[in-house]
């Protein structure tokens, strides 16, 4: 468990907090590039704070505070015209980097629109995704992870909101151990799709292995992004099954995707705060083997996710369905894993006290990202630079972050495994 105040350091990333000061020397997705088309401005509420995203008459974006300098009108109902964003109350017109080129109210000898420097924070559009750098100083490199260099038809994206703090989420996604439990199925006959996947190096699905063997062996280490972790369950006829995964400071988790070809992909879902009670789970889904099944993903997204929220949620408890639930899955929940983790993460309430909680054996990934997390915190407080903020292209070798899910000889060592199927980043777009 953490005590309160560890608990406070790690959930709360408000201007001025340290662990909001971790949080901004690390570039965000805060939306998908798709979603500025239509060409109008987006409000938009990351880390507490509320801004405005744009793209200008010449494509290039901005993201500003979203209150006009003048009087505070709101700038996501301005006009996108003559260089930047114009404010409708008065007519303040700034530019992507905050500048304030007119003022048209003011006298016509007035030099006072110098004077004004608007909030304005750096952008990088990548690998369909904006992302946004809240931190002061030089921002550093966005990291080359090779899902943001692939082409379109190899990744599919999905931007989802979700009512609690991002950590009780990502510490869900780093978890092996409830695998068994929350996403397992009842069904008898024919599996379904997630079910039906078979593991590298056997003829048996995932979901068997996850089923036969419910106590996973974890171990954790330390790499130079955050922490690897590795989760052991018996195969039989002397064998292990063996899954990687990865979490990514500071808010980030690279799991098993796409099975059934050695080396094939990754899922990665990025968790923003939105504020300290809400955050948006980015998930890309990357397929280096071939083209994403994006139909697959559409169509289960377009089942389970409204506007950009779960229709499955805490008001409507999840439509949970006893009927359901003693004969289709554990949860009675739907097939949507997406809607399973939004119940285990949403139902301890925004902001989950950990100091109430009872940990065992099975938690040992978790404990090793939170301390990873309060010793990333402990850098910032302390004047250094966390791990993994990259500012020397040298060092932009993302190369170690590798997903397993295999079937290997008991005898053999994990870590020759996931050095075999490193892969050299694609070049960005």
């Amino acid at each position: 468990m953490l005590t309160q105040e560890q608990n406070r350091l790690v959930t709360r990333t408000g201007p001025g907090t340290p662990g909001g000061a971790l949080m901004r020397r690390y570039w965000h997705p805060i939306a998908l590039a798709e979603e500025l088309a239509a060409g109008a401005p987006m409000p938009i509420k990351i880390l507490g704070e509320e801004l405005v995203l744009f793209r200008d008459e010449r494509g290039r974006l901005g993201l500003l505070g979203l209150y006009c300098s003048h009087r505070c009108a709101d700038l996501s109902y301005g006009r996108i015209e003559d260089g930047g964003l114009r404010c409708l109350y008065h007519g303040w017109l700034y530019d992507v980097s905050g500048r304030c080129l007119e003022q048209p109210a003011e006298p016509p000898e007035s030099r006072y629109r110098d004077e004004i420097r608007h909030l304005a924070y750096p952008l990088i559009e990548r690998g369909g995704l904006i992302f946004a750098f809240l931190g002061d100083g030089e921002p550093p490199l966005l990291p080359s992870y090779e899902f943001l260099g692939a082409t379109p038809e190899h990744r599919f994206l999905q931007r989802t909101f979700m009512e609690c703090n991002y950590l009780q989420a990502l510490e869900g996604d780093l978890d092996p151990a409830h695998l068994s439990y929350l996403h397992r199925s009842l069904r008898r006959g024919p599996p379904g799709r997630k079910e039906a996947r078979t593991v590298p190096g056997s003829r048996r699905a995932s979901a068997s292995f996850l089923n036969a063997d419910r106590q996973p062996r974890l171990a954790s280490e330390r790499t130079d992004f955050g922490v690897r972790n590795y989760a052991v369950r018996a195969a039989g006829d002397g064998n292990i099954h063996l899954r990687i995964n990865n979490f990514i400071l500071p808010n980030k988790v690279a799991n098993v995707g796409v099975e059934g070809r050695v080396g094939a992909g990754c899922t990665v879902h990025w968790r923003v705060p939105v504020d300290d009670e809400s955050h948006m789970r980015f998930d890309i889904f990357f397929n280096r083997a071939g083209p994403i099944a994006r139909e697959r993903y559409e169509k289960e997204f377009a089942e389970e996710v409204v506007d950009h929220r779960h229709r499955r949620n805490k008001r409507n408890r999840y439509l949970q369905d006893r009927e359901l639930m003693r004969t289709t899955n554990f949860t009675g929940m739907g097939n949507c894993y997406a809607a399973h983790d939004a119940f285990a993460a949403e139902s301890p309430g925004p902001i989950h006290d950990r100091s109430r909680e009872h940990l065992g054996a099975s938690d040992a990934c978790i404990v090793a990202a939170r301390r990873r997390l309060l010793s990333a915190i402990a850098a910032v407080q302390a004047g250094r630079d966390p791990p993994h903020v990259i500012r020397d292209a040298a060092q932009d070798d993302m190369s170690d972050i590798v997903v397993v899910s295999e079937v290997i000889p008991a005898n053999a060592d994990p870590k020759d495994l996931w050095k075999a199927r490193r892969q050299k980043p694609q070049a960005v777009e």
